[in-house]
Order: structure tokens, then sequence, then C-alpha cells
């Protein structure tokens, strides 16, 4: 039978709405006053997860979020539903996690350490191990006060991650911080997930959710719309953006067979009909390329309804879905206009693949202005998967060649 540390079943959360504050406070006592309406903030969420695993939770502002993860951690009352959680549970939902600011970081340390019930002994053996994780220097001896948020997002992950506890939950605190610690904080994080600690991520950034998660959810008006692997519910979730913007957009997934996730939508005013990778200046379809190799993208697009303007717009990933390099005919500024149905454009994208051996995918952009969020005619990601091999250039690591060189000489010492 296999071991979940998280079971979620059915979750949902309720909060009425009263006429005003009176019938709010009289329905505290007993006294009969019905809410006018009732707000669900979670509904009917249900999913279980097993130890080592990450699951990231996306989805716009006011999409049940936060609201889920206070449920998870025991803060929020469920309306219906049941949580089971296997072991000592951290999170970190607030940036001071209940930090007095009149007290300093060593004495909010032990004072919200024994909250979470460390022992006295417990916390002053982590202490020193707090401190020279969170890197706040004399700080850490000053009022909470005189704090950043930056820093007080050090102190809080330092705290709840001095002791590894079986699930850890991360609201987006850790976008406050700068660059080195959210790597620092990341890499304790994968660290956790290794040796078996469940996670629960928060985050706003699609980039992060693609790297660290074995599983994504996301959230809109509270209930779960897509459950799965992070690149299918990261692409649908770009593309559910893109489909407010226009209610007309149809959003189509498939699995291809390489393991690449294929997502495409629009609104097909444009609509790419071919699209491939060549070898520059030849008619050779390019399916393994080189490092070094000079590259062509080219495609044909039938316009099918009159376009003010037109902007080709396209994107190198690698497997994980980093962006590799990106740009558009708008930044380019080759913007074609007034466009008619029945005429084709051609386009050719030539670029030198200075890319590290790896397997990558080239998306494409058919749209009105810099970005697809408005009045997008045609977007896939993924369209176009090829490998990358060094036949040529000396060994090295990474996904890009950088144009390099070394000049080591032997110094000599004089007497």
């Amino acid at each position: 039978m296999t071991q979940h540390s998280i079971s979620v079943s059915k979750l949902g959360k309720c909060y009425p709405v009263y006429r005003s504050n009176l019938h709010r406070f009289m329905s505290w006592f007993g006294i009969s006053s019905a809410p006018v309406s009732e707000y669900w903030a979670n509904q009917d969420i249900s999913f279980d997860l097993e130890p080592g695993l990450t699951l990231s939770i996306i989805g716009a502002n006011g999409a049940g979020k936060s609201t889920l993860l206070k449920l998870i951690t025991g803060i929020v009352r469920p309306t219906t539903g049941a949580i089971n959680i296997a072991g000592r549970i951290s999170a970190i939902l607030e940036l001071d996690i209940g930090f007095n600011h009149e007290f300093t970081g060593r004495d909010n340390i032990k004072n919200v350490g024994g909250l979470m019930g460390f022992s006295p002994s417990d916390i002053e053996e982590m202490l020193p191990e707090i401190e020279s994780f969170a890197e706040l220097g004399e700080f850490f001896d000053k009022p909470v006060r005189v704090y950043s948020s930056g820093m007080q997002a050090r102190l809080a992950f330092a705290l709840a991650t001095a002791k590894r506890p079986e699930v850890l939950i991360v609201d987006e605190v850790l976008s406050v911080g700068d660059i080195y610690f959210q790597h620092k904080s990341f890499d304790r994080i994968r660290q956790f997930r290794e040796e078996g600690t469940t996670i629960i991520l928060v985050t706003h950034s699609m980039g992060t959710v693609k790297e660290i998660s074995d599983r994504v959810i996301l959230l809109e008006g509270g209930k779960v719309v897509k459950d799965g692997f992070p690149d299918e519910v990261v692409d649908f979730y770009n593309a559910r953006i893109a489909e407010k913007e226009n209610s007309s957009l149809s959003i189509e997934q498939r699995r291809q067979k390489n393991g690449w996730l294929h997502t495409e939508f629009g609104n097909r005013k444009a609509e790419v009909s071919e699209l491939k990778l060549y070898r520059a200046d030849t008619d050779e379809e390019v399916l393994l390329a080189e490092t070094g190799q000079e590259l062509e993208v080219r495609g044909l697009i039938k316009i099918t309804a009159e376009l003010k303007n037109l902007v080709v717009g396209h994107r190198l990933s690698d497997k994980i879905g980093h962006v590799v390099f990106g740009t558009n005919t708008w930044h380019h500024k080759k913007i074609l206009h007034d466009l008619v149905p029945g005429q084709t454009v051609y386009t050719r994208f030539r670029f030198t693949c200075d890319l590290g051996p790896g397997s990558y995918s080239v998306s494409f952009g058919l749209h009105q202005n810099d970005t697809h969020l408005e009045d997008c005619f045609h977007k896939a990601d993924n369209h176009i998967v090829f490998d990358v091999v060094n036949a040529a250039k000396p060994f090295f690591i990474g996904s890009s060649y950088l144009g390099h060189s070394f000049d080591v000489s032997l110094k000599q010492i004089s007497d």
C-alpha cells in the first residue's frame, strides 16, 4: 500500500457574507442571523502526495492558493473535507511567521521556535546554524523592525528549515529576497526533497515550477482546473492567460512521442501552415544540429482575416522549459501591416546554434503587438524539437556555447 505524507480529500472553505458586522457578531453568539450569501475560497480539492515529491500550486491572485495552504497547515478550519498529514510540518506563509518586531532576530528565534514545538535545548543547538544560514551579520541581534522584507524572509526561512520536516510548505515569501538567497534556499529545498521531505510550494515563477516540481495544480476560483506534470499545467496556464484576453481561443495539448508537450491555441486569424528547421542556405531539414552550426526556421503563414498588424515571434527552450532565447518582429521593427484574407507570408528566422549538447524546442507566436497576451492569432509551444551535439568545439558544459579562449603561461619567479 502506497504511503502518503499528505492526503487531502474534497477540501473546501466557505466564508458566509453577512448584511453587516452586527449580524456577523450576532451569529457568533448563536443569535439567528442568516448570511446573505456565501463565498467559497476553496471547493472540492483532493490530492495525495508521497514522501519526497514536490507539488507547486499556481494561479492568479485570488485563486485560493494561500487559503489552501492555511487549511493544510491548520491555521484555518475547513468547511468540508479532510486533511491527513504524516509527520512534522513546517510552513512559511508570512514574511515574519509571527515575529515580534521589537525583539531581535536571535530572541525571535527563541520565541517562535518554542511556539513551533522546539525545546530550549533544541533551539540553542540550532541557533548557530540558523544565524549562519540567514547571513544577517550584526542585524541578527537588532530588532526585527529595522529589517527589510528580504531580511525577514531570510530569518523566517532559516528557522523553518533549521531541522528537516516531513512536510515543508512555502508560500510566495522567497520572491522578496535577493537572487543569492533564493538560490541558497532552493538548494536547501532540493536537499530536503532528496532526503524524503514532501514539499508544497506556491510561486508565480513558472521557471521555478518547471524546474523543481514533480506535480502542479492550477487553481481558478478556488477549484482545481488542471492537475498534472509541470510542463503540461504551466503551458496550459500561460494559454489560459491569453484566453482571458480573447474568449474565442481554444487550447489544445498533446504529449508527443519524444516526451515534449505540444500546446497550441489562438483565434486563427493568421495561422502557421508549415514550420521546419533547416541548415542555413540549404534545403536540408535538421533534426540533429551541431554546436556552432547556422540554422534557419522557415515558416508559411496563411492570413484568414483582415489584420492591422502581424508580429511573428520565435522562442528556443531547453528540455526543462528554460527559455534560451526569444525575440519577435516587433522588436526588429519588421511588422507587416494591413493584411487581407488569402495572403501567404513567408518567414525566415536565422540563428547560430550556440547551444550545448541536449534537446531543444522551437515555439512560435503570431499576434498583433509585442506579446501574445492581446489578440493572439496562433501560438504553439514546442512545435519543433531537435537535438544538439558538440562535434567541433572543445568540451564544455551548460546550455550555451560562448566564444572564448584560454591563455596559460608559466611565470618565472625572480630572485
